[in-house]
């Protein structure tokens, strides 16, 4: 009978032993969830799948991440507005490898380049309004001996070619035109010259 009951003894159940995510796979898991998130190449729809993850990515690590892409995003889009404003850096610091704390420097440093450029006023060349530069050199050479920062003896001329304030504002200008820049200088006395030819110079014209 003994025997009988040890051939029939039900075998003992053997007890499942749940599956677990390692730790490797998981923080591998999470850190391509984060920087998928960071670059916009998953949805929120599939990065909800990651959300069963047996490790816990650090509100302040995903944050970093996140503001270092919105980083270079925001320099990338700086650059390219310096390109066109033509004060951009040789360099794109964006595009290679650099600490976020050296890239917001960077980026900074930038945006102080574009808004000085915005705030000069627009020149061009004397060519560009077709007048040649010798002619306002000739002009020049009369009127200051050349020289941008040149003041009558009364106050009232200024600069390489004695404008007074009422014709140098006619012309774009602000300020003291002996106070502006030699290109500016030249700039506008094509402008001039474009307008009315040489009779605001009936001497040095």
């Amino acid at each position: 009978m003994l025997g009988d009951w040890l051939v029939r003894r039900p075998k003992p159940e053997v007890s499942q032993v749940p599956k677990t995510k390692t730790l490797i796979n998981g923080t591998l898991a999470a850190a391509a969830t984060a920087g998928a998130l960071a670059f916009g190449s998953i949805g929120t729809a599939a990065a909800a799948q990651f959300a069963d993850l047996d490790v816990t990515l650090e509100r302040s690590h995903l944050e970093r991440v996140l503001e270092a892409a919105q980083l270079r995003n925001d320099y990338q889009g700086a650059y390219e507005k310096a390109k066109k404003l033509k004060v951009a850096p040789q360099r794109n610091a964006a595009a290679g490898q650099i600490a976020p704390a050296a890239l917001e420097g960077k980026f900074e440093a930038l945006r102080r380049q574009i808004r000085k450029a915005e705030r000069e006023p627009k020149i061009g060349t004397p060519e560009s309004v077709g007048v040649s530069s010798g002619t306002l050199e000739s002009i020049a050479a009369c009127e200051s001996g050349g020289d941008p920062a040149a003041v009558s003896s009364t106050g009232s001329y200024r600069g390489k070619y004695q404008f007074d304030y009422g014709t140098w504002a006619a012309v774009g200008g602000s300020g003291d035109p002996a106070a502006a820049p030699e290109a500016e200088q030249d700039y506008r006395a094509a402008l001039l010259y474009g307008r009315s030819g040489s009779s605001p110079w009936p001497v040095c014209g």
